[in-house]
C-alpha cells in the first residue's frame, strides 16, 4: 500500500501539488478514493447487466404487440381466404350464367321448331300419298303439285339443318331409349334382335339434344 501511495504521489506531484500533498498527508484518503472508484465501477457493471437482462426479457408492451400482430395476421389470413372463396363463387356464377345464355341461344327456338315439325310431317305425308305412277306429263297439274311439295320439303329440311335441327330415321340401327320411342316389339326373320325394323314417325335432334324421339318398331327374339 505504501508503494502504491508513493507512486501515485510521484505521478501527481508536478500537476497537482495540493492533491499530492493530501495523499502524502492522508493515505486513508487514497484508500477511500480507490474504494469509491471500485464502487462506481461495480455500479456501472450492475446497471449494464440489468440493462442486458431487460433487453433479453421482453417487456409487457412488446408481448402485447406480438400477440396483437399474431391476431392481425390470423384475421388477414381469414379475410384473404374469404376473398378467394368469393372470387371462386363469382367465377362459378359467371360461368353458369354464360352457359345458360349459350343454351338459351341454342335451344330458345325449340318450341318454334316443334311446331314446324308438324308442318314437315304433313309435307312428307303429302308427297308419300301421291301415286308415283300418276306423276306423268299427261297429268301436268298433279306433277307440278307433287314437284312443288317435294321442293318445299327439301327447302324446309335445309332450313332445319341450318339451325341445327336434324332428322332421325334410324331404320336398322340399334334401339336407343334417348332417341327412340318403341311402339311395339315383334320378331322378324333376318333381323337382329334389338334393332329398329320400322319407323312410324321421324324423330329430330336440335344441336345434339333429342327434340322429338322417333316412333319405331323394335325386333325381339322369336
Amino acid at each position: 500500500m505504501a508503494a502504491v501511495a508513493h507512486c501515485v504521489r510521484a505521478a501527481l506531484r508536478p500537476r497537482y501539488p495540493l492533491l499530492s500533498f493530501s495523499l502524502r498527508t492522508s493515505p486513508r484518503l487514497l484508500c477511500v478514493a480507490t474504494q469509491q472508484k471500485n464502487t462506481g465501477q461495480n455500479l456501472e457493471e450492475d446497471q449494464s447487466q440489468s440493462q442486458n437482462e431487460q433487453k433479453l426479457e421482453p417487456s409487457s408492451a412488446e408481448k402485447m404487440l406480438t400477440e396483437e400482430k399474431a391476431k392481425l395476421e390470423e384475421q388477414l389470413k381469414e379475410v384473404t381466404d374469404k376473398y378467394k372463396r368469393a372470387l371462386a363463387d363469382a367465377e362459378n356464377v359467371r360461368q353458369r350464367s354464360q352457359k345458360l345464355v349459350e343454351e338459351a341461344k341454342l335451344y330458345g327456338i325449340q318450341s318454334f321448331c316443334k311446331d314446324l315439325l308438324e308442318v314437315a310431317d304433313i309435307l312428307e305425308k303429302a308427297t308419300e300419298s301421291v301415286p308415283k305412277e300418276e306423276i306423268k306429263d299427261e297429268n301436268p297439274h298433279l306433277k307440278s303439285l307433287y314437284e312443288g311439295l317435294v321442293m318445299t320439303e327439301v327447302q324446309i329440311q335445309k332450313v332445319f339443318k341450318k339451325h341445327g335441327l336434324l332428322r332421325l330415321n334410324p331404320v336398322g340401327a340399334k334401339f336407343d331409349p334417348y332417341e327412340h320411342e318403341a311402339l311395339f316389339h315383334a320378331p322378324m326373320e333376318g333381323k337382329e334382335p334389338g334393332t329398329i325394323a320400322l319407323v312410324s314417325k321421324i324423330g329430330y335432334k336440335l344441336h345434339g339434344r333429342t327434340l322429338r324421339p322417333a316412333l319405331v318398331g323394335v325386333v325381339k327374339d322369336a
